[in-house]
């Protein structure tokens, strides 16, 4: 199935696409490992949030590293993208087609996705992603990083997961996940492995540490031992 975006025609990805997620998803002519970046589209109530996301894209392209995130050019999302495609660093944008309504695809990006729902896109980020950060968002976000920490949980990737807590912006959703530690419903491991950083340089210091484009992650250094 194919979609026209701007005179220009894009085959959109499906579930039964991803049942072969390596033949819908080519890294091969990737130049630099990519970071997956959940967060709003929506810049938030401060000015700090933008400020963030457009540091974090930047910093992202000074240490060699690309972007795949929700491909829209709005809010943080596209904040994040346009810093990066600005820095020279690949941008992969993957949006499902019904959400064309609501954002507008970034025209930017070195590569943009079409899927067929919200969990294919969320599969096709995932396989794209060498680690995970979160920036401050909605529901979307919050149930994005939440998803990929299961899957982590369920051993279905040995990726770093960032919670980039932005003006603590995070702070009582980390409470709330000891919590959930302390009354038995998560592994202490689980949630160590949900790296928490204050600042952008902290995370950028974890990602230059253990994110090459070819090698395997450290899982030891993952969950911050």
């Amino acid at each position: 199935m194919q979609m026209k975006i701007n005179n220009e025609n894009y085959e959109v990805i499906t579930s039964q696409d991803i049942t072969h997620i390596e033949k819908a998803v080519d890294k091969s002519t990737l130049a630099m490992p990519l970071v997956a970046v959940y967060c709003g589209s929506r810049l938030g109530n401060s000015e700090v949030y933008e400020q963030a996301a457009r540091e974090l894209g930047r910093a992202l392209a000074e240490n060699g590293l690309g972007l795949v995130y929700g491909g829209a050019s709005i809010g943080l999302m596209g904040a994040v993208a346009d810093d990066v495609i600005k820095g020279g660093a690949q941008a992969v944008g993957v949006i499902p087609t019904f959400m064309l309504k609501h954002e507008i695809a970034h025209e930017g990006l070195t590569r943009l996705h079409l899927t067929d729902t919200m969990h294919t896109r969320k599969t096709v980020m995932a396989e794209y992603a060498d680690a995970f950060i979160t920036l401050p968002g909605g529901l979307g976000t919050l149930e994005e990083i939440m998803e990929i920490a299961t899957w982590r949980q369920l051993y279905q990737h040995e990726k770093p997961m960032i919670i980039l807590n932005i003006n603590g912006f995070y702070d009582r959703m980390i409470e709330h996940l000891k919590y959930t530690t302390e009354q038995g419903f998560m592994k202490q491991q689980d949630l160590e492995r949900l790296v928490v950083c204050n600042t952008i340089a902290e995370a950028i210091d974890l990602l230059r540490t253990i994110v090459t484009i070819d090698d395997a992650v450290d899982t030891e250094k993952m969950a911050g031992n």
